[in-house]
């Protein structure tokens, strides 16, 4: 197959899943420029130090020197979900230290955008290394696209999560939630890789991935339902000081907030977003110290003197 029909294979059904996964931050949705920068991380520096990892850690270990199924399987199985997921997950930490990194559902987002993005050139690189003719490419196409590409946005997903609940949890345990999510994602990519390597178990990994689907869908619904907890508890808290009214609570932590007519509409998304962010980092202010509560503090102080400006228009 010719190298655009196999780049707009890999390219569209990748960006596709990425609006989607953008989209289902309800919220405080992210900026998509940082979502794609994530995206190009994933497509670009997570497969070069991906290659340069697996290759280092074969010869490291003698395995070329084996039979070349052996090597395959050993590749497959346990050298590229380590170094892969590694590579992938190692732009999440920086991500996750930036103090408007706010929630598990961050996490999910940039995490997803990075697997997509490196699913993405390893189906173009599959499509025209084995694609050799149109029934081979297009059954290449309909498994990557829906199962090896969904598999590393939900591996590196997962320890975006991970990495959001050690950052806002006061469990003394919590440092050891990042070495579990990368070891987490590491089994997801193991278990798919092992699954798909003989004809026996390929089955397994058809059913393994729908159930991780079901599992992403399940712990992103979790997120957004946590966001909405936080919400009102954070902006029920505002009613006693007169910045934001009891009526209000139900309608900004919900779909309400989006239809017109329920505050004046010149104000609508800009108060919206002021008491989203501020219930934000209210709950965000508790669980810091140091200079990020300090930082987080003055956004609050930033936040309420705006809400406070709209509201006596």
């Amino acid at each position: 197959m010719s190298i655009t029909a196999s780049l707009l294979a890999s390219v569209i059904p990748m960006l596709a899943y990425l609006i989607i996964i953008w989209r289902m931050d309800k919220y405080e949705r992210e900026p998509l420029t940082s979502v794609i920068l994530h995206f190009l991380w994933g497509a670009f520096g997570a497969i070069f130090f991906a290659i340069a990892g697996s290759t280092f850690l074969v010869s490291f270990f003698g395995i070329d020197k084996f039979d070349k199924d052996a090597v395959l399987i050993f590749q497959a199985v346990i050298f590229a979900p380590f170094s892969e997921e590694i590579a992938k997950g190692s732009f999440l930490l920086k991500t996750v230290s930036d103090k408007k990194f706010d929630n598990i559902t961050d996490g999910l987002v940039y995490g997803g955008a990075i697997g997509l993005g490196f699913g993405m050139t390893e189906n173009f690189v599959y499509y025209l290394s084995y694609g050799t003719n149109f029934n081979t490419w297009l059954y290449l196409v309909i498994i990557r696209s829906g199962f090896s590409a969904v598999m590393h946005c939900i591996s590196t997903a997962t320890l975006g999560a991970f990495l959001a609940f050690a950052k806002f949890s006061n469990n003394p345990f919590k440092v050891l939630l990042p070495v579990l999510g990368f070891g987490t994602a590491m089994i997801i990519h193991a278990m798919w890789n092992l699954s798909v390597s003989f004809t026996a178990t390929y089955l397994f990994g058809m059913l393994f991935i729908f159930f991780l689907i079901v599992f992403f869908f399940t712990l992103f619904r979790y997120s957004v339902k946590k966001e909405r907890k936080i919400i009102v508890e954070e902006l029920s808290e505002e009613v006693y000081s007169n910045l934001i009214p009891h009526a209000h609570i139900p309608i900004l932590s919900s779909k309400l907030r989006l239809r017109k007519g329920w505050v004046d509409e010149r104000i609508r998304k800009l108060y919206v977003k002021a008491a989203i962010k501020l219930a934000f980092r209210k709950s965000q202010s508790k669980l810091t110290k140091g200079y990020k509560k300090l930082f987080y503090d003055h956004e609050i102080e930033v936040c309420r003197n705006l809400i406070s400006n709209l509201l006596q228009r």
